[in-house]
């Protein structure tokens, strides 16, 4: 009897897992038809709207900074699986406020190019996917499933396969076929199992086929465009070509994450390069480190580097300079690490909430053994010392790319830690006109602040490993080196 009961429920598993590709196959084969996907082979749009610095907020209440698409234009080639994007962003906030590279002088094209291979990295090839014609031939492709869900009153059927790194990719269409919205999630060194969805709406019928005229995608929670399209052009004439080298691809410093140079600053007082700059300082019973750089392998390599110049002592506190991705990526190695992360009382409910997220797409060493972060908020000042060795902190004041921005002083090494108020250009660079506000509130801050600092080191260092000097902050503001 155990048996046979054994046996119906295996066979209605099957029958239940039959009935729902086939009713899959059925749903998706009628959305095609409805949004025209066996016809649209390639596709050409023009937009205009807005994108947004993904984690570069000023703080963490707001949503990422926005800049102005002034011009956008987007080729697809479905069956090629290829895509290439040209934009021309400007300015969107003004005074600017977070990071993202603000503020933006002028005009700043920006390309993307796309071609899958065997090798595309899965979150690129759903800049394709995530599409409403390329979800479709996905879905399609890939076996998927589909059931009946109401969201907000509204009935939807969802249609979802499994994506390359195993998190699930559903589409919601709704009762006129068309697709409103695709949801994912993928891998992030910070935000770890990240929502990425792409909402579609104000359908309009192009040479036959239904393409929706307003586009958002969202990342993390917040957008990173908005879209309204202008002309659409199905079918157009499209040769997409791969991008020369040294665009499009990872930042060169990423090659570079597991080398660590050192210089010695002082007694016990080491700077790290060779990516993000890190400092680690040799108290009498712990190391301090401050920052971790953009991610868990820079992160681990500072730390190793940090024990190896300082043998025998644990890793206490690791200070975070501000809550930007790009400078907390790497604390999910000082999460792993177990040390206490110092940062601003204004990150501290952030870093805690973000760095508790899981990993799962992509288990990192925090997430291998069940890590928790520890994290310490301080003020507007705080000074670490054992008596020998001195570090202060101190939060900028009116800094518009961070409110919880500290920097770092060591006064016996008459040197400041600082980060994104000042990333050093080539030497052949002319200083903006007028000023990054950024730098110039830096500097207002170092004097307000008295800090007896010739030396400044950025935390994006620069790349042809040069001293940066107060005098060459100064000469970036067009001011006089005198106090």
């Amino acid at each position: 009897m155990r048996t046979f009961s054994l046996t119906a429920l295996v066979l209605t598993a099957l029958l239940f897992s039959t009935a729902a590709a086939q009713d899959a196959g059925s749903v998706i084969a009628s959305a095609s038809k409805a949004i025209g996907v066996d016809s649209l082979k390639t596709v050409e749009y023009s937009a205009t709207g807005s994108d947004f610095a993904l984690g570069q907020a000023a703080n963490a209440s707001l949503p990422w900074p926005k800049f102005i698409n002034k011009k956008y234009t987007r080729v697809v080639d479905f069956e090629k699986q290829a895509s290439k994007v040209d934009r021309v962003r400007t300015q969107g906030e003004n005074p600017p406020r977070g990071g993202g590279q603000q503020p933006v002088v002028g005009d700043q094209p920006v390309s993307q190019t796309i071609i899958v291979s065997n090798d595309t990295p899965w979150p690129q090839q759903l800049e394709i996917v995530m599409l409403p014609h390329g979800f479709l031939r996905a879905a399609k492709a890939r076996g998927a499933t589909a059931e009946p869900r109401t969201v907000a009153g509204k009935k939807y059927t969802v249609v979802s396969f499994v994506g390359d790194n195993k998190a699930k990719v559903s589409g919601f269409i709704n009762a006129q076929n068309l697709v409103e919205r695709v949801e994912t999630a993928i891998d992030n060194p910070f935000l770890g199992d990240m929502p990425f969805e792409a909402i579609y709406s104000d359908y309009k019928d192009v040479g036959g086929a239904q393409f929706p005229m307003h586009i958002v995608q969202k990342q993390g929670g917040y957008p990173i465009f908005d879209l309204t399209l202008q002309d659409v052009k199905p079918n157009a004439a499209v040769n997409i070509q791969p991008q020369g080298p040294g665009r499009g691809g990872a930042p060169a410093n990423a090659a570079a994450a597991n080398a660590v140079p050192s210089e010695k600053l002082g007694d016990g007082v080491y700077l790290l390069t060779g990516g993000y700059a890190a400092v680690a300082i040799d108290f009498k019973d712990h190391i301090t480190i401050i920052e971790t750089g953009q991610s868990e392998p820079r992160g681990l390599a500072v730390i190793a580097e940090a024990k190896k110049l300082i043998p025998g002592k644990p890793v206490k506190y690791v200070v975070n300079t501000h809550s930007h991705i790009d400078h907390s990526s790497g604390l999910r190695a000082a999460v792993a690490e177990g040390a206490t992360i110092l940062t601003h009382q204004s990150n501290k409910a952030y870093l805690e909430k973000t760095l508790s997220l899981p990993h799962t797409l992509n288990p990192d060493k925090a997430q291998q053994a069940g890590k928790k972060p520890i994290v310490e908020g301080v003020g507007d000042k705080r000074v670490l010392t054992d008596g020998t060795h001195i570090v202060e902190l101190h939060r900028l004041q009116n800094f518009g790319h961070h409110d919880g921005m500290l920097i770092a002083y060591l006064p016996k090494e008459k040197v400041v830690i600082e980060a994104d108020g000042y990333n050093p250009q080539p030497t052949t660079a002319t200083p903006p006109n007028p000023p990054s506000p950024y730098t110039v509130s830096l500097v207002d801050n170092i004097r307000r602040l008295k800090l007896d600092a010739p030396r400044v080191i950025p935390i994006h260092y620069p790349a042809d490993n040069r001293v940066v000097t107060m005098d060459e902050l100064n000469k970036w503001i067009s001011r006089p080196a005198t106090h």
